[in-house]
């Protein structure tokens, strides 16, 4: 129980495929410690640390740096951090992951050993009713992981045109009727904007055509795009992946659970730029510079049984993608990722 709020956090936070992730992140770091080189892990998306607790078990020798845009989910894992015995080998960081090199060079750490992703929203933020993520509780229209950003979902709904609006509910939320719910959206807020997450699940509910609907909640793809809109989850991925990689030290690994085709689109198109060899088709003999840099973990994607989707739930759309560094990562391969990371944040400027 935490000492602020009374709150089980193990009941809140059920890590998803657990002993798969501490198997692919911890995998070899054992007997890497020595006078002076502790292991060091880095979790992207700390949530209650049910994942980063594990990881400092199985590697007494190991540091962990845990990374949190969310406020309350950071204090709450610092703490079960202390009360575990793990806050000297522990290092909190109150980031976007997308500021990971940032977070390292701010705690003078070079190369890491691990670095682990849980995409999508954590339990403690799919149980906040008070945030708006859900289309089950009347909220205001929140969505901000990071509350200390300006960007809201009302915002965003009362200020974005309804071109923008479209791309956003299918390209994130892969809805069907993105135009329709665009339409009556900014034909609502001339006379009165929406505040609150029931009034949204009312008009998705208004506009959706019984006929057509997906099995659940009409409003659970836009409420998905939002999200994703709001806390600028796929461009902030997008530029996380090459800073963990241009930090990766020799057998370092890269460990990403998504639970969004899109999160596992990007996450597979990124790994496979080092799991090939670049070189030309039909080249007979390929040269030690241009062999594949990553070793794939988890052959394609790693998904949850049945057992655990009924223990757990969350569990049910889990992608788990993992890649080892076998060798440097070539010049052009890292000018490509440099690139990457300093790209335009439209995201950034924006908010």
């Amino acid at each position: 129980m935490t000492e602020t709020d009374g709150r089980d956090l193990a009941a809140i936070h059920q890590p998803v495929l657990l002993e798969d992730c501490v198997r692919l992140v911890t995998g070899g770091i054992a007997g890497r410690a020595h006078a002076d080189h502790a292991p060091t892990i880095v979790d992207c998306t700390l949530g209650l640390a049910g994942h980063s607790t594990a990881f400092l078990k199985a590697v007494p020798e190991a540091r962990l740096v845990g990374i949190d845009r969310d406020a309350e989910a950071l204090a709450l894992a610092t703490e079960r951090m202390g009360r575990e015995g793990l806050a000297d080998r522990f290092i909190p960081v109150h980031a976007a992951f997308d500021e990971f090199s940032e977070a390292l060079d701010e705690h003078g750490i070079g190369r890491i050993d691990a670095a682990f992703m849980d995409l999508g929203l954590s339990s403690l933020q799919i149980d906040e009713t008070d945030r708006g993520f859900s289309y089950s509780h009347d909220a205001p229209l929140d969505m901000r992981m990071d509350v200390s950003q300006p960007l809201t979902a009302e915002r965003v709904l009362a200020e974005y045109d309804e071109r923008a609006l479209v791309r956003i509910f299918r390209t994130y939320g892969e809805e069907k009727f993105s135009r329709q719910i665009a339409r009556e959206i900014v034909a609502r807020r001339a006379t009165r904007p929406l505040r609150s997450s029931a009034e949204l699940n009312a008009l998705v509910d208004e506009v959706v055509p019984k006929a057509h609907r997906p099995a659940g909640n009409p409003a659970k793809r836009v409420f998905q795009a939002l999200r994703i809109e709001v806390n600028g989850e796929l461009d902030k991925l997008a530029r996380t992946l090459p800073q963990i990689a241009l930090r990766l030290r020799g057998h370092g690994r890269i460990v990403v659970e998504s639970y969004h085709s899109l999160e596992d689109k990007t996450v597979k198109a990124f790994m496979a730029q080092g799991l090939v060899a670049d070189v030309p088709p039909n080249m007979p003999v390929v040269p030690p510079e241009a062999r594949p840099f990553f070793r794939e973990l988890t052959r394609g994607a790693l998904k949850a049984d049945e057992a655990e989707i009924a223990s757990n739930p969350r569990s049910a759309s889990v992608r788990l993608r993992a890649v080892e560094l076998v060798r440097p990562i070539p010049r052009r391969y890292a000018e490509r990722f440099e690139t990457a990371i300093t790209s335009d944040r439209q995201y950034g400027e924006r908010n």
